[in-house]
């Protein structure tokens, strides 16, 4: 009797631990299927997010190669015209600087947008060799902070020499295609005057050690034919390789050409030397380049641990600004035509004089508390950056380089 009574509890047994596993393993199917679908939701609203920042990125690109559009076009006749503190007519197209710009077309105000004409960098493709040679003297100073080795830039120059000659001929102490095919890896020189990019000077002989450190994206062009520089939209970078130039020097440089624009060299005597101008002025020029680069990116998030200035407490947050397709209204373009010193920190205009030189620093403080060059120590901040030219007023730009990881300089 004891065993038929045990059969029945041996069966119930089996029975609910066979639920159980079955229970068991429901679960884990279920888990598994909501972390899946779960993952499938996230990756499809990252997706989204990726698309609108692409496209709100790309609009703001195209805005930026209308505002260069409108100011290649000739002005219409009611048009304000604007002076300096001395009623000296600006030349409007010196804005782009890499100054942050609020367009005439409408952009996302979480859309930060700079413009940099060519001809504030050297061109390494209609450099000369005196002037090169200048420029190793300069940066082998800064690195050693003495003067410089006459035999160790003769060496430089040399390499220079070759891989922009037309021929394999080795010069005196230069590098030619023996030196380059030696290397691991090998590579052969270039052979001609023309480079394809500024990174190019990395491989010539001895000048990654020259110019390590340097941001040879913002000091250097092979774009255009200019041969100086026009130092009212020069860039930090550029200015720190010139002859006669101390970053003090160029600290105030940048400071008063956010003021007024250099119309000479004199006024250019007041800010620095005789002595620092006489090596400076070679590289100066007044032309403007039919190039420019366009910078792109999202403006950072202000840090909620930081405590804003006390004098700039009223000043307009842009994220309380925000506008997209669905808030634009027509009616409420065109706008004024942005002025030559006004930024994208609140909507109203700013004329270039001496008297509002504070509101300018006021501005520009906020810029860099808001807008900081690095995301972490020592990794600069990424835009969106194109290379176009324009050819007149009446022609969209040609697109020569588009980098969606280029480093923002440091202005």
């Amino acid at each position: 009797m004891s065993r038929l009574s045990a059969k029945p509890v041996q069966q119930r047994g089996s029975v609910l631990l066979i639920v159980m596993w079955t229970a068991v393993l429901l679960t884990i199917l279920v888990t598994a299927m909501a972390s899946k679908v779960r993952l499938s939701a996230r990756t499809a609203f990252n997706n989204q997010l990726a698309a609108d920042d692409y496209t709100q990125m790309m609009s703001a690109l195209h805005s930026a190669e209308m505002e260069i559009l409108l100011e290649r076009m000739s002005p219409p006749i009611d048009a304000p015209i604007e002076t300096d503190s001395e009623g000296a007519i600006l030349d409007r197209s010196l804005r782009f600087d890499g100054r942050p710009l609020r367009l005439s077309y409408p952009t996302p105000d979480d859309m930060v947008v700079r413009i940099i004409n060519h001809s504030g960098m050297i061109n390494l493709n209609r450099i000369p060799r005196a002037s090169m040679q200048l420029l190793i003297e300069k940066r082998l100073q800064d690195i050693t902070g003495e003067e410089a080795d006459p035999e160790e830039v003769q060496n430089l120059l040399a390499a220079w020499t070759d891989w922009t000659d037309l021929n394999d001929l080795e010069g005196i102490n230069g590098a030619e295609r023996d030196y380059y095919e030696a290397l691991d890896p090998p590579y052969l020189p270039r052979n001609n005057p023309e480079l394809d990019s500024v990174n190019e000077l990395l491989h010539v002989r001895g000048f990654a050690e020259l110019f390590e450190g340097v941001d040879l994206e913002s000091a250097f062009t092979i774009y255009g034919n200019n041969r100086q520089l026009n130092i009212n939209v020069a860039t930090r970078e550029a200015l720190s390789l010139l002859p006669g130039l101390t970053p003090a020097l160029i600290d105030d440089l940048l400071a008063v050409r956010t003021i007024d624009s250099f119309s000479n060299r004199g006024e250019i005597g007041e800010v620095i030397p005789f002595e620092n101008l006489t090596e400076l002025s070679p590289w100066l020029s007044n032309e403007t380049s039919d190039f420019y680069t366009l910078y792109v990116y999202r403006r950072p998030e202000p840090d909620p641990q930081s405590e804003e200035p006390d004098n700039l407490v009223n000043l307009t947050n842009a994220r309380d600004r925000q506008r997209d397709a669905f808030a634009f209204d027509p009616a409420n373009y065109p706008r004024k035509v942005p002025l030559m010193n006004e930024s994208r920190v609140g909507d109203g205009t700013e004329a270039s004089s001496q008297s509002n030189a504070e509101s300018l620093a006021q501005n520009a403080a906020l810029l860099r508390a808001e807008d900081p060059w690095e995301i972490a120590p020592g990794i600069g901040r990424q835009a969106l950056s194109a290379v176009v030219e324009f050819t007149g007023g009446d022609s969209p730009p040609r697109v020569y380089q588009i980098n969606p990881y280029a480093t923002l300089p440091k202005f």
